[in-house]
């Protein structure tokens, strides 16, 4: 019903712990304008997008103390994004804030959370092998020391490491 006689402007999320310590849990802001009045007959859904942001700091820390942090966090950020906002535009979803249409909320059942509508990015890496790995720490620790030597230490964190590279092997 709200969303069909009012106009759902901006659902901004907020991290856990913003009104710590009494409630740890996750809470969001709506932002609504009142389009149809409860006696007006709704000819059209008011809400057509609805700009989506991912508040991670509001200025103060996440902790039971939440003490004031050097500057505004993102508040002043989200007002500036608001203001801003074009559902043209607006439309990467891996940003913390995106524009989504209500079409595509209304198919998602009318969800409101941020992470339902976020595109997450996944990079691929490259890592080293383990067994390079451990030759950079063996030598880190023992500089360039030969493997009769290597092979003479009874314990300490080389002989750990050295053990651990014969586990894995040359993979």
């Amino acid at each position: 019903m709200l969303v069909e006689r009012c106009d759902l402007k901006a659902v901004i999320t907020m991290p856990s712990g913003v009104f710590k310590p009494y409630a740890g849990v996750s809470t969001a802001i709506l932002l609504f304008t009142k389009i149809w009045g409860p006696k007006d007959t709704v000819r059209t859904p008011a809400t057509e997008h609805t700009w989506f942001y991912d508040m991670g700091d509001d200025g103060y820390s996440l902790d039971d103390k939440r003490s004031k942090k050097d500057g505004h966090g993102d508040l002043q950020d989200i007002i500036e994004k608001f203001h801003a906002r074009n559902p043209e535009t607006d439309t990467d979803r891996t940003q913390k804030w995106f524009v989504v249409s209500w079409e595509a909320s209304k198919d998602e059942g009318y969800d409101l959370s941020f992470s339902r509508y976020r595109e997450d990015v996944f990079e691929d890496m490259e890592y080293e092998s383990p067994s390079l790995i451990l030759d950079k720490l063996i030598k880190a620790e023992v500089g360039d020391a030969s493997e009769e030597d290597l092979a003479t230490v009874k314990s300490g964190i080389v002989r750990e490491l050295l053990a651990l590279k014969e586990m894995i092997g040359n993979g």
